[in-house]
């Protein structure tokens, strides 16, 4: 089956990882020959022409750009495609119009997000209904929020984000973020890695961690990595609290198996998840979690997984008491952490997703 991977912007967060490890294992297994197209370029790009998949630039200027539906539609002749897969509506609406152009594609969308569409997106979502033909929601929030969002739900399917087990097995050993930090092996080292965006949540994060050198007596590091628009702000309110000798800024970074496994707990403090890849790999690589309750998070963290704690999303009194507890409480750490692996093995592995995601690409070929 030929299908051409579709991202307007090719970057390096969540959705792009979602691409790659699809074209990874989907390839491997001899099940799909990978392409991709794109409007704007960066990171996914390089790492999937080192893969040899066959790249090529689609300028895609808006939702109902005709002239990219036809360049779309061409280019699918000439890759001989079977089926589109795509991802954000720029480039879905894009796919489904390029139908009309070349009746043989068949598309998938995948939802990454929790949001509400306003109401002319919602109409325009129920008129392009018609033209879909599969859907995937990364979480079962996700899923509502199509349907609520305009799409018919009978075409929709809730298939979790994966990981590989295997690629994030290791120890303590193997990571070099402790000494790279100066920090000693007994040092409660928590990790957040987050974009520097306001929907991060990180002014809350950090006032969460203030609270928390009130409440404990026990040293700990938050170590903050990653880039964007809001690391300076962030950087001057860690220093306005005087909170420099407890929370670390490293950047962006791609050696994240390296930062986990240098870790005791991973962190999430964002306004809007579907499911999060950084927490299903710190839960790979053996992290206990702290996550907001908010999207799919509690389809990851919750009572029956025991791999972590729920907190309320801009609440740094609920987000410091969960820390605490982390810190001061060793035998539930241990237990978290015994559970996430498990977690990750029964709902969250890289070989379920992709045959659930091979099926859902039969299903749009052949109903």
């Amino acid at each position: 089956m030929k299908v051409l991977y579709l991202l307007n912007f090719a970057g390096k967060a969540g959705t792009e990882r979602y691409v790659e490890t699809l074209v990874k294992y989907l390839s491997a297994d001899g099940l799909v020959q990978p392409f991709f197209a794109y409007n704007e370029g960066g990171l996914l790009v390089e790492r999937l022409e080192a893969m040899g998949v066959p790249c090529r630039r689609v300028e895609m200027r808006s939702r109902f750009d005709k002239q990219a539906a036809r360049e779309l539609a061409a280019l699918c002749k000439e890759w001989d495609i079977d089926l589109i897969h795509c991802h954000y509506l720029r480039e879905h609406y894009t796919a489904l119009l390029s139908k009309k152009y070349n009746p043989k594609i068949r598309v998938v969308y995948t939802n990454h997000f929790v949001l509400a569409n306003d109401f002319i997106t919602r109409l325009s979502n129920r008129m392009m209904d018609k033209r879909q033909d599969q859907m995937i929601a990364v979480c079962n929030k996700g899923k509502e929020q199509l349907i609520a969002n305009g799409w018919s739900g009978d075409r929709i399917q809730v298939i979790f984000n994966a990981v590989d087990l295997d690629a994030w097995a290791g120890g303590r050993a193997d990571s070099t973020l402790r000494a790279e930090l100066g920090l000693d092996e007994d040092r409660f080292v928590m990790l957040c890695a987050s974009r520097f965006a306001e929907d991060k949540g990180h002014k809350y994060l950090i006032d969460s961690v203030k609270r928390l050198t009130e409440r404990t007596g026990r040293p700990f590091t938050l170590v903050l990595a990653g880039d964007g628009p809001l690391l300076e702000p962030t950087k001057a309110q860690v220093a306005e609290l005087g909170l420099e000798d407890c929370v670390k800024f490293i950047g962006f970074r791609k050696d994240m198996k390296n930062l986990y496994k240098g870790s005791d707990l991973y962190v999430n403090s964002s306004q809007h998840e579907a499911l999060s890849f950084l927490i299903i790999e710190a839960m790979a690589a053996g992290l206990p979690v702290i996550a907001t309750d908010m999207g799919g998070n509690s389809d990851i963290v919750n009572d029956e997984a025991g791999c972590g704690l729920l907190v309320e999303y801009d609440n740094p009194d609920s987000m410091a008491s969960a820390m605490k507890r982390f810190l001061e409480e060793p035998e539930f750490l241990a237990r978290c952490r015994e559970n996430a692996r498990k977690t990750i093995e029964d709902k969250f592995e890289i070989h379920k997703m992709c045959r659930a995601t091979y099926g859902v690409y039969e299903k749009a070929l052949h109903d």
